[in-house]
């Protein structure tokens, strides 16, 4: 979910994306009342954990284990983590954890909703225990909380008006024809704009997907930028937009694919190295794209990146 930078970029530490399987039939309106129904789920949940011993490693994956469920920062973005139609918590990030965390012997998960720029700031202030919301590992975020492995590979894509009459393409593209960009809270598209040359202070900054494809439907933006699962979910109805082929972006001149994953508090690093264990196991018996591929996600964004070589940018 998407995925950021400092502080003073609208707390991006906290993916886009990254950081999204959209149900057959879900609309916008109930693609927001599905966000709403995941706030009421987190609100019983919502009390603060205890703080972590910074000794050893931490000892929440004891605690955890004792208390039999786990805390899930959520940011309500398909196809990382939302309501279903059924009112049930889904999502690429809720499912993996579901099956990680169930191998590590807590039996239950338990969402707690925030927006996506809070998810680290709602991590570091322990109002869950780990964040699941597909976020994108990079060296901004690395400084504030430690990543298990990505789960997954991404590119980007751009929400447009139908038969993209600005011809955008790329950041560059942006940047040239000086289009109105616009992208989410927190999203690592933020800085790749920026590093195109597209100046920060004109970004329009919206909360999500939804909001930047009714920006770009309202004609406010002419193009929203987000991972391309989550823009092509999130056009796919509409009759006004169209979602772009995905593309990576240029860092230091270079194309840049993001990897996605866990984020856990710095001093806890048994339970991310746990994490990591039951995680490469399911990549290797292919347990891991099974859980994935309902979302959307394909062979050819399944990755081999460790969270080490993100975090070094």
């Amino acid at each position: 979910m998407a995925p950021p930078l400092g502080n003073a970029r609208g707390n991006e530490q906290g993916n886009e994306h990254g950081k999204d399987r959209q149900p057959s039939g879900t609309t916008r309106r109930s693609l927001l009342a599905g966000v709403a129904a995941l706030g009421a789920l987190g609100a019983a949940g919502c009390s603060r954990v205890a703080t972590a011993s910074a000794t050893d490693g931490g000892d929440l994956l004891d605690r955890l284990k004792a208390q039999g469920v786990v805390r899930l920062g959520i940011a309500g973005e398909i196809p990382f983590g939302y309501i279903d139609r059924d009112g049930e918590l889904t999502g690429e990030a809720p499912e993996l954890a579901k099956a990680v965390f169930k191998r590590l012997g807590v039996a239950r998960v338990q969402p707690v909703p925030t927006e996506f720029g809070s998810l680290i700031p709602g991590l570091n202030s322990q109002q869950f225990d780990v964040v699941s919301a597909g976020m994108y590992i990079n060296p901004e975020r690395c400084e504030q909380v430690i990543f298990a492995d990505p789960d997954y590979r991404m590119l980007d894509a751009f929400i447009v008006r139908k038969g993209n009459p600005k011809g955008l393409h790329d950041y560059q593209d942006v940047v040239a024809k000086k289009a109105r960009f616009a992208t989410g809270t927190g999203y690592a598209e933020i800085q790749y704009a920026v590093e195109a040359g597209y100046k920060e202070s004109d970004i329009l900054i919206v909360p999500d997907q939804v909001a930047g494809l009714n920006a770009v439907e309202a004609g406010r933006a002419d193009v929203f930028a987000g991972t391309a699962l989550t823009v092509r979910e999130v056009a796919r109805k509409s009759g006004e937009a169209e979602s772009t082929k995905p593309f990576a972006p240029l860092v230091k001149g270079k194309p840049h694919v993001d990897g996605g994953g866990f984020a856990f508090r710095s001093p806890e690093t048994r339970l991310r190295d746990a994490f990591n264990v039951e995680l490469r196991k399911m990549k290797e018996s292919g347990e891991l794209f099974r859980i994935l591929r309902p979302f959307g996600f394909t062979q050819a964004e399944m990755t081999d990146m460790t969270a080490k070589e993100l975090c070094r940018g």
